[in-house]
C-alpha cells in the first residue's frame, strides 16, 4: 500500500544488491536487472518474492529501514497500535510484530485501493521484455478453492508459521479473515 501511494506501476527500478538472495519466496532477481514497480507488486503479492520486497522498499523508501518507518507511519495513520514492521517483506525480527485484528485493518484499507484491488486475485501473470519473460504464480490456494476470493497475502516464517490474509465477496458483502500460526490455513 505504502508503494502504491509513493510510486506509479510504470516506474522502472533497479534491482539493488540489498534484494538478492533475500531468504525466503523469490523472484529470483539479479543485480542490475530493471523492472516496473508493477511486476514488483506481482511478484510480491502472487509468489511472496521477498527480494521484491527489499528492491521495493529501497526504491521507494531509499533503505529498508527507511522504508520499514514509512510503513510505520501509515500504521500509526491507520490507528494500529500493536504493529511494528522492521522489514518490507515480514520475515522474523525481534521488533517486526502485529495481531490478527490489526492486519484485517491494513487488508480493509488496501482494498480500497482500485490499483491493489486488481493484483491479490490475479492467478497468474506474465511480463515479457525483449530481455526476458517472467511468470508469477499465485500461492494463494483460495482462489482456486472459494467463488469470490480476492486474495490478500500468504505469508510463512519458522517463528509465525502459515499465515494468511484472505478476502472474499459475496451477495455485495466483503469478508476479511486473517489466521496466524495456522498449520492448515486453507
Amino acid at each position: 500500500l505504502v508503494a502504491l501511494e509513493l510510486s506509479s506501476l510504470d516506474e522502472t527500478v533497479a534491482i539493488c544488491p540489498e534484494a538478492i538472495g533475500t531468504e525466503g519466496s523469490s523472484a529470483y532477481l539479479k543485480e542490475g536487472d530493471v523492472l516496473s514497480m508493477e511486476e514488483l507488486l506481482y511478484a510480491l503479492l502472487l509468489q511472496s518474492a521477498n527480494d521484491a520486497a527489499v528492491a521495493i522498499a529501497c526504491h521507494v523508501g531509499g533503505s529498508i529501514e527507511d522504508f520499514a518507518s514509512l510503513m510505520n507511519g501509515k500504521a500509526e495513520a491507520l490507528g494500529l497500535v500493536n504493529t511494528h514492521f522492521e522489514n518490507p517483506h515480514g520475515l522474523d525480527s525481534e521488533e517486526h510484530y502485529t495481531t490478527a485484528r490489526e492486519l484485517a485493518v491494513i487488508a480493509s484499507e488496501a482494498l480500497k485501493n482500485e490499483t491493489f484491488l486488481k493484483i491479490p486475485p490475479t492467478q497468474k501473470k506474465s511480463f515479457i521484455t525483449e530481455e526476458r519473460s517472467r511468470t508469477y504464480v499465485n500461492h494463494n490456494k483460495l482462489l482456486y478453492m472459494l467463488d469470490g476470493t480476492i486474495g490478500v497475502k500468504t505469508g510463512f516464517t519458522k517463528r509465525s508459521g502459515r499465515c494468511l490474509v484472505g478476502a472474499c465477496e459475496k451477495d455485495g458483502l466483503r469478508f476479511i479473515s486473517v489466521t496466524l500460526d495456522a498449520p492448515d490455513d486453507w
